[in-house]
């Protein structure tokens, strides 16, 4: 019998049980200890028909808890439903006696929480997967808010959800799909709920995105979660590198950049990547997705020659500020950055010229040579694509004059280049020593910033 109808009849099974138990008056929200003692019996049944039961009707006792019942729930699930120590020391015990697969593997079933098999087993009801997404993305919230509760980590249950999430969302499940003005109405609103790049701010504003002739839009999807998007792209054709945003998204005229037929475009220009899933934070769907797309747009228009991004430089109006404080920067250019507070300096072709001068340098210092803790690139979207395998093709002044893109990065947006003969071994030098790849634009850029550090002229 297929497993989809029967899980889905176990599910219905369970919804008709709750129903019966409200209308002959029980207690209809449950606490944590309720949904604990459900978990429990989930992992002592020994019967498929039965898991699939409890596993929906603990999922729906889950849905119900407030904010500090879930709390509490998970707090439970870091103590009860840990690895049993004694059971390791056994296991290790046996293992160091006789070094065997048979040792190992047993070592490995004590090692792992039990909570790992509990979500297995919760995985089972209708929509399982979907609702254990939901639920790490409750935690991930009360991490943020509170990360400790009586010296209680609860970062173990994030490392099972992320260890589990990734076998699960294996690329091999991931499935490609178009979006386009044809594409179900259902998921047309995840679209424009879930873009966090660039807002879509009405239908209107989605069909200039996904209608025009010079536009494809493509998301990935999992078979267990239905019409939900776990990540998307927006792509805009194009000849040329474009450099600015806003003519991208209003369909207004971009210059030498615009095309009439797809088949003049020479390039592809990613201008949007949206996670959809904060509950898959951690998982990666988007190095997978631009290659993909890649090919799909190469299949489809075979002249393309270039396959660029047009990004946002978030923290970088921050990291900027900070300079203004540091005394280890000239003066003068301490006091030049500060007409960055005058309202509407962009406007004034004076003073953004001269800040032009000073910023891109100062953006490529940033982008090339600033790194975090672990010694990879400060800024989060350069990570990403710079991981991916790209090249940091080009900073470009005033690409965003958005309110957004003027506080987040001084109107700054960033190309990145993805060479297909070079992803590789980019990605390779950047794994293995950081390695910026950059034109030569860009270390132009870098250089001046070193000669300005050094009280070099300004001009």
């Amino acid at each position: 019998m297929n497993m989809t109808f029967l899980q889905e009849l176990f599910n219905s099974i369970t919804q008709r049980d709750a129903l019966l138990r409200r209308r002959q008056g029980e207690v209809t929200t449950p606490d944590h200890a309720q949904l604990i003692r459900a978990c429990h019996a989930l992992l002592e049944s020994d019967g498929e028909a039965s898991s699939i039961a409890l596993a929906s009707r603990a999922l729906a006792m889950y849905r119900q808890l407030g904010e500090a019942e879930r709390w509490r729930f998970f707090e439970c699930l870091a103590d009860e439903f840990a690895a049993e120590p004694t059971h390791i020391d056994r296991a290790y015990s046996a293992y160091r006696e006789v070094r065997n697969n048979a040792n190992l593997q047993a070592l490995f079933d004590a090692c792992e929480p039990r909570r790992q098999e509990l979500f297995r087993r919760l995985n089972l009801a209708s929509n399982g997967t979907y609702e254990l997404v939901r639920m790490r993305e409750d935690l991930l919230g009360l991490l943020r808010e509170r990360p400790r509760s009586d010296g209680i980590e609860l970062n173990a249950i994030d490392a099972d959800f992320a260890h589990l999430f990734g076998s699960w969302f294996n690329r091999g499940f991931l499935m490609l799909k178009r979006i386009d003005w044809n594409t179900p109405a259902s998921i047309l609103e995840k679209i424009i709920r879930y873009e966090a790049v660039h807002e879509i701010q009405d239908w209107d504003d989605l069909r200039r995105r996904l209608d025009a002739r010079d536009r494809r839009c493509f998301a990935f999807f999992h078979p267990a979660i239905g019409d939900e998007p776990l990540i998307f792209v927006e792509v805009a054709l194009c000849k040329g590198l474009p450099d600015k945003i806003q003519p991208i998204l209003s369909g207004e005229s971009a210059g030498e950049t615009d095309i009439d037929d797809p088949e003049a475009a020479d390039a592809a220009a990613f201008f949007g990547i949206s996670n959809c899933q904060t509950g898959l934070r951690g998982i990666s769907f988007g190095n997978f997705l631009i290659k993909q797309v890649v090919q799909e747009l190469k299949q489809e228009l075979p002249q393309l020659k270039y396959f660029v991004t047009l990004s946002p430089v978030p923290g970088f109006s921050q990291w900027l500020a900070d300079r203004r404080t540091d005394e280890k920067l000239p003066e003068e250019l301490r006091h030049a950055l500060e007409t960055l507070d005058t309202p509407d300096w962009h406007r004034d072709k004076a003073r953004s010229d001269r800040l032009k001068a000073i910023i891109k340098p100062l953006a490529a210092r940033y982008l090339v040579e600033e790194k975090n803790a672990r010694g990879l690139p400060l800024n989060p979207v350069a990570r990403f694509h710079l991981g991916n395998g790209a090249e940091l093709k080009r900073i470009n002044w005033l690409g965003d004059v958005s309110s957004k893109g003027l506080k987040q990065a001084e109107g700054l947006m960033v190309n990145y280049l993805y060479v297909l003969d070079d992803i590789e071994r980019n990605h390779e030098n950047y794994i293995s020593k950081a390695t910026v790849a950059c034109s030569s634009e860009v270390r132009d850029l870098n250089r001046r910033a070193r000669k300005m550090a050094k009280g070099d002229n300004l001009k």
